[in-house]
């Protein structure tokens, strides 16, 4: 069969270099017993290297054109290929257990990647991959920092982030017009927020929606204009200034001073 044409609207740009390929599955060795699905496998120049490290392996495609020829070059797939969008699959019908999340990861669809994985937080250990350099730079980002934003907390809440190394653009097939990363995610020891996780959820994403302005303003939608809560000095920062602890801290403000809350205070 044919070589794989990538193809524009999937957000296909096939890695080329054998190596790169083979330092992304290395990312994986500290889980070598643990499951693994991949996202997006292409014509496989990473799948081979999982192969070669016997890994328990399922990949996930979309291109009906990859099927076939994943299925002809790596017959060891045979029986693992699952032909459908990642973001859309139920994990916990294919994992009862643990699972780790590797991949070459589509642009345009890697933070929704790395979203679903929080899903699945407590059966994933480790997500590592390639995607582009701006994406990874955000979800490894500090307090502080410009990058720093809604994907960086939501995943160091539950994960130690690595941001393992650059990836030249001329690697790949065809080249993007950006660079590209290579991350890795490793599960925490916590086990549950010091706050309710849906609205650790909801302040911190209402808190970058306007994150040049200080909290005083961004948390306005939740908390009306004049709340009492608004005296604590929390609110007069800005929300890329905040770490983990302090969106659990100042969850637990906002919710103490939510309209209607049994524990709204006057």
């Amino acid at each position: 069969m044919a070589v794989v044409k990538p193809k524009k609207f999937l957000g296909q740009h096939f890695l080329k270099d054998l190596d790169i390929a083979r330092r992304i599955a290395d990312t994986l060795d500290d889980f070598p017993d643990v499951p693994v699905i991949e996202v997006g496998p292409g014509m496989g120049v990473l799948t081979q290297f999982l192969i070669e490290k016997k890994k328990d392996l399922t990949v996930v495609e979309l291109d009906r054109d990859s099927v076939p020829y994943l299925n002809e070059h790596y017959p060891a797939l045979r029986g693992h290929i699952i032909e459908a969008d990642f973001l859309t699959l139920d994990l916990s019908a294919i994992y009862k257990d643990r699972f780790c999340v590797i991949g070459n990861y589509p642009y345009n669809i890697s933070s929704q990647i790395f979203f679903k994985v929080l899903e699945y937080k407590d059966r994933i250990p480790c997500c590592s991959g390639m995607l582009q350099k701006e994406v990874a730079e955000r979800i490894a980002a500090k307090p502080g920092g410009k990058t720093y934003g809604i994907l960086s907390v939501l995943l160091q809440a539950w994960y130690n982030i690595e941001y393992l190394f650059t990836v030249s653009e001329q690697v790949f097939d065809p080249p993007p017009r950006v660079k590209s990363a290579v991350i890795k995610l490793v599960r925490n020891e916590r086990k549950i927020l010091s706050c309710d996780e849906r609205l650790f959820k909801t302040v911190v994403k209402t808190g970058f929606n306007q994150r040049r302005k200080t909290l005083r303003n961004s948390m306005k939608p939740l908390l009306g204009k004049d709340c009492a809560a608004y005296a604590d000095p929390i609110f007069d920062e800005r929300p890329e200034r905040l770490s983990v602890a302090d969106f659990e801290k100042l969850t637990n403000i906002v919710s103490d001073f939510l309209p209607g809350s049994v524990n709204e205070k006057k």
